[in-house]
C-alpha cells in the first residue's frame, strides 16, 4: 500500500485506509516512519499530506523523495498562531484527511486546530509524560539525571503534553550517554511507536 493512494483503495480487512495529515519542522524521521509502515502494510493508512512550516527542512524533502504531495505554511509568513492553525485546518479539510499527526511539529497550536481535530490530533513527545513536558524533553531528561526515559504518543489537548496518552516506550539512560546518544535511542522508539499507536487507534475512530 502506498503512503498516498487512491482513497478508494481497501486494506485486507476491506475498511479504506485512514486518511492521514501530517504535520512537521524538521528532518522528518518519524513521517518516514509512517511512510514505512504503511508500505510494510502494518499501518492500515495513507498520507493524503504533509505541511511543513520551515521551507526545505528535512521532512519536505523526504516528501519529495517518498512522493508524498507536501505544502509549506511558514510560520514566519502565517504569523499569528490562530492565522496559521486556520490554515492547517483548511489544507487538511482540502485533503480530506480524518487524523492528524504532529511528527516533530516545534510550534505550539491553538484551539483552532485542536478543536478542528478534536479527539483527532496526535503528538509524538520524547519523554514518559507527565514528565519533561515542552521543549527538548531528551535535554530535560540528561540533566535531571534519570535512569530512564522514553517516548510517549498523545492526543493533543489545551494543555501542553497534557492529553490523554495513548501509547508509552521506555529507554534507558546509560552511563555515558549525551544528547546525541540517547536522542538516537528516543527515536529508534519513536520511530517503532507512533505507527503502532495510530493504527492501535483507528477502530476508535472509525467508530467515532
Amino acid at each position: 500500500m502506498p503512503a498516498f493512494s487512491d482513497p478508494s483503495q481497501q486494506n485486507p480487512t476491506g475498511q479504506t485506509p485512514l486518511r492521514i495529515g501530517v504535520m512537521a519542522s524538521g528532518n522528518g524521521s518519524n513521517f518516514e516512519a509512517l511512510v514505512q509502515a504503511i508500505d510494510a502494510g502494518t499501518l492500515a493508512a495513507e498520507i493524503r499530506i504533509l505541511v511543513v512550516n520551515n521551507p526545505g527542512c528535512g521532512a519536505q524533502l523526504r516528501a519529495e523523495r517518498l512522493g508524498v504531495p507536501c505544502t509549506v505554511l511558514d510560520h514566519r509568513v502565517l504569523k499569528e498562531r490562530d492565522q496559521l492553525d486556520q490554515a492547517l485546518v483548511n489544507c487538511f479539510r482540502s485533503a480530506a484527511v480524518e487524523v492528524v499527526v504532529m511528527a516533530g511539529w516545534m510550534r505550539i497550536v491553538t484551539p483552532v486546530l485542536i478543536n478542528g481535530y478534536a479527539d483527532r490530533l496526535v503528538n509524538i513527545h520524547p519523554s514518559l509524560l507527565p514528565s519533561f513536558k515542552g521543549l527538548d524533553g531528551i535535554g530535560q531528561a540528561l540533566a535531571a539525571g534519570v535512569k530512564i526515559t522514553g517516548c510517549s504518543v498523545h492526543l493533543v489537548t489545551a494543555e501542553l503534553d497534557g492529553g490523554p496518552i495513548l501509547a508509552q516506550a521506555a529507554v534507558p539512560v546509560d552511563e555515558g550517554d549525551d544528547h546525541a546518544t540517547l536522542s538516537e535511542k528516543v527515536h529508534r522508539e519513536e520511530h517503532r511507536l507512533l505507527p503502532e499507536a495510530i493504527n492501535a487507534r483507528i477502530p476508535i475512530w472509525r467508530q467515532g
